[in-house]
């Protein structure tokens, strides 16, 4: 039986495809169980992010996040 995945959504204040899809790359670089993708047509900029190897560790995005100069804030726990 396949386990669940774990998933995290932020919101942000990313609204340039190609930031998003820089910050994408950061994380996947620093995070690298961690699957995250952006869905910029939501209003609120949706950060999503997923994990099947273990919990996702909320504090550390937000913080590379504002590192990188973006807001983000947990809004969903899956």
């Amino acid at each position: 039986m396949r386990s669940l995945p774990n998933i995290e959504i932020f919101r942000t204040d990313v609204y340039d495809r190609a930031e998003a899809d820089m910050i994408v790359e950061r994380l996947h670089a620093a995070f690298t169980a961690y699957l995250a993708n952006f869905d910029l047509h939501d209003c609120d900029r949706i950060l999503r992010i997923e994990s099947r190897s273990g919990e996702i560790a909320a504090a550390p995005v937000i913080k590379m996040m504002e590192e990188m100069g973006y807001e983000a804030t947990l809004i969903y726990d899956v």
